[in-house]
């Protein structure tokens, strides 16, 4: 790992104690409103002093001029990976519902800082908000944000569900998914593309995992994608904040949508695949009609095999050319390899590390091409 013998990270967890919405911290206090703080993924700002999300791979950028940084986010928010100038990543956590404060970094040279942030897990379970950071010093204009964009669409294999557990048979846990090193992401960073997330585990097109054969008409993916957070069930939705906020697709219209669905749907030997189908083809123009211009390409893998294999490969290549019979040329295919075991196995036999390395690099190859990205 690259070192860099000026930056001294450590985490340091202070208590936030609130008052008529001051954080009493010495330093300058930057709050979420400032301008010089760019977002990327699906925020919700109801309101701009708490961003609010659950998708990961939400990312908070900005500079400074100093010498220190610290991040401030609501208890219990979660795991973010952070990046100071081009040193190596780091993880930083808020699991203690009295941990608010984290140091990014100190002892830095007295100049000109980028600080990049990435929420690296689902948080539909810990509603993480963001609520500031502290420089000792003024803040900058942040980078300008890549040109290019991406959205992908997913369930647990986009999530990085497990990718940094070392046995196959452990099971989910927070401290173990990582989309900073997701086959997303890391295809993201690749392209030098901006990347918009709409992912959670367990999720399907027509079903979620393990659902009723007739389906799951609550929680599947074209109900989320309408909304700026996720929600389990029609009621939670009515009854939360930004989990009834409608996404408003204007805030962002990406070039390339990868919708990597399908696994979840036939899971359990308990699918029907004319159901199947006929949601592929509904979220197919539900997704066309908020991304009028965009390509959109259909995944299939990496954790599916056989015969549902099989099934995934032929549905997804009805409906991209029946679209392209319809006169949507726009849509496309492609293939990951599927896991077999050689590059080992993340948390429940989901993709490893490796295994997400290597689908990252098949994706980011078929994109290059099919974008003229080079």
């Amino acid at each position: 790992m690259r070192k860099l013998s000026f930056i001294l990270f450590f985490l340091s967890f202070s208590v936030v104690l609130l008052a008529q919405h001051t954080l009493p911290l010495k330093g300058n206090v930057v709050k979420p409103t400032d301008t010089h703080i760019q977002y990327v993924g699906r925020i919700s700002m109801q309101n701009p002093e708490r961003p609010a999300w659950n998708y990961p791979g939400i990312q908070i950028v900005t500079a400074f001029e100093g010498t220190a940084a610290k991040l401030v986010c609501k208890p219990g928010s979660g795991y973010f990976m952070a990046q100071i100038d081009e040193a190596e990543p780091f993880k930083v956590a808020f699991r203690g519902q009295r941990d608010s404060v984290v140091t990014l970094c100190t002892a830095l040279p007295r100049a000109r800082h980028t600080v990049r942030l990435m929420y690296i897990i689902e948080g539909y379970e810990m509603r993480p908000e963001f609520w500031g950071f502290v420089f000792d010093g003024p803040v900058c204009d942040a980078p300008a944000l890549p040109s290019r964009t991406i959205e992908f669409i997913g369930n647990s294999i986009t999530c990085a569900y497990g990718n940094e557990a070392t046995d196959k048979l452990d099971h989910f846990q927070y401290e173990t998914e990582n989309h900073y090193y997701g086959y997303a992401q890391l295809t993201a960073r690749a392209l030098n593309a901006r990347a918009h997330v709409v992912a959670r585990s367990g999720i399907g097109v027509y079903r979620d995992y393990n659902g009723p054969k007739t389906g799951t008409p609550d929680s599947r993916m074209p109900v989320q994608y309408e909304y700026t957070g996720y929600a389990t069930s029609t009621k939670l939705r009515q009854q939360e904040g930004f989990d009834a906020e409608r996404w408003d697709f204007a805030r962002f219209q990406p070039e390339v949508i990868c919708i990597n669905l399908g696994t979840n749907d036939l899971s359990t030997h308990n699918y029907d695949v004319k159901l199947l189908r006929q949601a592929y083809d509904d979220f197919l123009r539900l997704v066309r009609s908020h991304n009028p211009k965009a390509k959109i390409v259909f995944l299939c893998g990496s954790m599916l095999l056989g015969k549902e294999l099989d099934i995934a490969r032929k549905t997804l290549d009805q409906v991209v050319a029946d679209a392209q019979k319809s006169g949507d040329r726009q849509v496309y295919r492609f293939d990951f390899s599927p896991q077999d075991g050689t590059l080992k196995y993340g948390a429940d036999w989901h993709p490893s590390l490796w295994q997400h390395e290597k689908m990252a690099a098949e994706l980011t190859a078929y994109l290059r091409t099919l974008m003229q990205w080079f």
